[in-house]
């Protein structure tokens, strides 16, 4: 009788071990951060299960996986306009610093260093730039504010994996002074290009007459007395081959010539 309670106490003593969830996983993308009574320890726990002591330990989950972040901002351009500017980044923590992750950030990067670190870095960066420069230059205000990102981030053991641009966006006046300025560009473009159209034209023109006025000099020149002569010594003997033998009886109607065959 003694025997079966004591197994028993031993069962029930098991499934309370048990209800107390002794072990804890660490799923895939994750490590983890054991705390005792709330104090968290310097080591990091990998993927898999980990033994914890029940009501003392409890092991705390920290993403090392890609995420992504989006947001918007409004700052001020160099030449003082007023600039929306909408971004999107991934990042992820460094394995190494999920304990300080977790203890420094209480495991929310996003809302405690992700998001004040971009407002900063791209207020910091627009305002070395004027607004058109954001919109020519757009490649090296991206490099520019991912640079100043990496440098916060990296101390708060972040990484930056891609930083965008989604857009910039300007005040209504700007908006219409750049559509303004774009399409005068566009008419200038065009009176340009009809310019040197006609400037074509004239000297194809001017080409094309030159070069009849030479021609004709030219054929002048040729044009001598000798060879007039040959041209009607020439004409005389195509009319004798042409010649049947025959002489006319009038000409005109109103000489007659004296009938050769009476």
């Amino acid at each position: 009788m003694k025997n079966l309670l004591k197994i028993a106490v031993g069962i029930l003593a098991l499934l309370f071990l048990l209800a107390l969830s002794p072990f804890a996983t660490i799923p895939a993308g994750h490590r983890g951060v054991l705390t005792t009574f709330g104090k968290p320890s310097d080591e990091v726990y990998s993927e898999g299960i980990h033994w914890v002591w029940p009501i003392a330990q409890k092991m705390h989950k920290v993403s090392v996986a890609i995420q992504k972040g989006e947001g918007d901002g409004d700052a001020a351009s160099k030449d003082l306009q007023t600039v929306h500017t909408k971004i999107a980044i991934n990042y992820h923590v460094r394995p190494d610093a999920v304990v300080s992750v977790y203890r420094d950030l209480g495991n929310e990067p996003g809302e405690r260093i992700i998001i004040p670190s971009v407002q900063e870095a791209v207020k910091a960066v627009t305002a070395r730039f004027t607004a058109e420069e954001l919109i020519s230059r757009r490649s090296q205000v991206r490099d520019e504010i991912i640079l100043a990102l990496k440098e916060r981030m990296a101390r708060h053991g972040l990484v930056v994996d891609e930083f965008s641009i989604v857009n910039f966006n300007f005040s209504k006046t700007f908006n219409e002074a750049i559509e303004a300025k774009t399409t005068a560009d566009q008419l200038k473009m065009k009176a340009e290009r009809d310019l040197q159209r006609i400037e074509v034209e004239a000297k194809q023109k001017i080409a094309r007459a030159r070069a009849e006025a030479e021609a004709l000099s030219l054929q002048r020149q040729q044009v001598t007395p000798e060879l007039l002569r040959l041209r009607e010594t020439e004409n005389q003997a195509k009319a004798i081959d042409k010649w049947d033998g025959r002489l006319p009886t009038t000409v005109g109607g109103v000489v007659p010539f004296i009938n050769v065959n009476k």
